[in-house]
C-alpha cells in the first residue's frame, strides 16, 4: 500500500476533530443541534398559541372554524422531524381543546359539555397524527426527490388534507358514540344541533350532504392557502438553516 500523503493525514485529523472515533457527531455539534431544535420547537409552539387565540388562526364558518394552524405543523414536518411535527401537532390540538373547554369554539364546546374525554381525543389525536404522518411523508419523498421541491409541495398539501380527514373522521365517530350512549343534546347551539342531528341521523344522505356542503368547502380553502404558504415558508426556512449551518461550521474551523 502506498504511504499516505501529508494532505491525506491532515484531512483525517480534521475529520477526527469533528467526529468521535465511533463516527458519531461530536458533543459540541450535538449540543448545537439540540439547542437549535429546541429553539425552533419553542418558536413554533409560540406561533401556534398566538394564532389560536387571535384571528390569525381561525376563521368562523358556521358551527366549524376554518383553520390555518396547520402551517406551523408543516414547518416542523419539513425542517425538523416526524416526532417534532407530532409535538407541534399536539400543541395545535391542545389549543383546540382549550377552546372547547372555555367555550370559544361552538362545535367542540358543545361536545365538551356532552363528553370531555372524547372531545380531548377529538382535538388532540388527529393533530398529533397529522404532524407525524406529514413528517413521514416528507422524509420518504426526500429520499427520491433530489431537488426536494416536490417534497415540500406534497407535504404542504398533505398536512391540511390529513387534518381535515382525521379530524372529521374523529368528529363523526364521537357524535356517533354520543348518540349511541343516548346523551342528552339539550342546550346545544341551534346551528350545531342541526348538524349533530344530521350526522347522528340514520339517513346516509344527510351525512354526505353535511360533509360536502360544510366540510368540503373549508377543506379546499385550507388546503389551498396552506399549500402555497406552507411550501414557500418551509423551503425558505430550510435554506436559511442550511446557510446558518455552513456559517457556523466555518466559524468553528477558524
Amino acid at each position: 500500500m502506498k504511504a499516505m500523503t501529508e494532505e491525506q493525514k491532515k484531512s483525517i485529523k480534521q475529520s477526527a476533530k469533528k467526529r468521535n472515533v465511533d463516527g458519531r457527531v461530536s458533543k459540541s455539534e450535538q449540543n448545537m443541534s439540540r439547542t437549535l431544535r429546541l429553539t425552533i420547537l419553542g418558536f413554533l409552539t409560540a406561533i401556534v398559541f398566538l394564532m389560536s387565540f387571535t384571528p390569525l388562526g381561525y376563521l368562523p364558518v358556521g358551527p366549524l372554524k376554518l383553520t390555518f394552524l396547520t402551517l406551523p405543523v408543516i414547518v416542523a414536518a419539513t425542517i425538523l422531524s416526524p416526532a417534532d411535527a407530532a409535538i407541534i401537532g399536539g400543541m395545535f390540538g391542545l389549543t383546540s381543546f382549550i377552546q372547547a373547554f372555555t367555550g370559544m369554539s361552538v362545535m367542540t364546546g358543545a361536545l365538551f359539555q356532552l363528553n370531555p374525554f372524547l372531545t380531548f381525543l377529538l382535538c388532540v389525536v388527529p393533530r398529533v397524527l397529522e404532524g407525524l404522518l406529514g413528517g413521514l411523508i416528507f422524509q420518504g419523498l426526500k429520499k427520491v426527490d433530489k431537488s426536494q421541491v416536490v417534497s415540500y409541495l406534497v407535504t404542504s398539501l398533505s398536512v391540511p388534507v390529513l387534518n381535515t380527514l382525521l379530524f372529521m373522521s374523529a368528529l363523526y365517530a364521537e357524535i356517533k358514540i354520543i348518540d349511541a350512549l343516548n346523551t342528552s343534546v339539550a342546550g346545544l347551539d341551534e346551528s350545531f344541533l342541526n348538524s349533530f342531528n344530521n350526522i347522528s341521523g340514520a339517513a346516509g344522505g344527510s351525512v354526505i350532504a353535511f360533509f360536502l356542503a360544510l366540510v368540503g368547502t373549508q377543506a379546499l380553502v385550507e388546503a389551498g392557502v396552506c399549500f402555497v404558504l406552507g411550501s414557500a415558508v418551509s423551503k425558505a426556512l430550510a435554506l436559511a438553516l442550511k446557510r446558518l449551518g455552513k456559517s457556523s461550521g466555518k466559524a468553528q474551523k477558524k
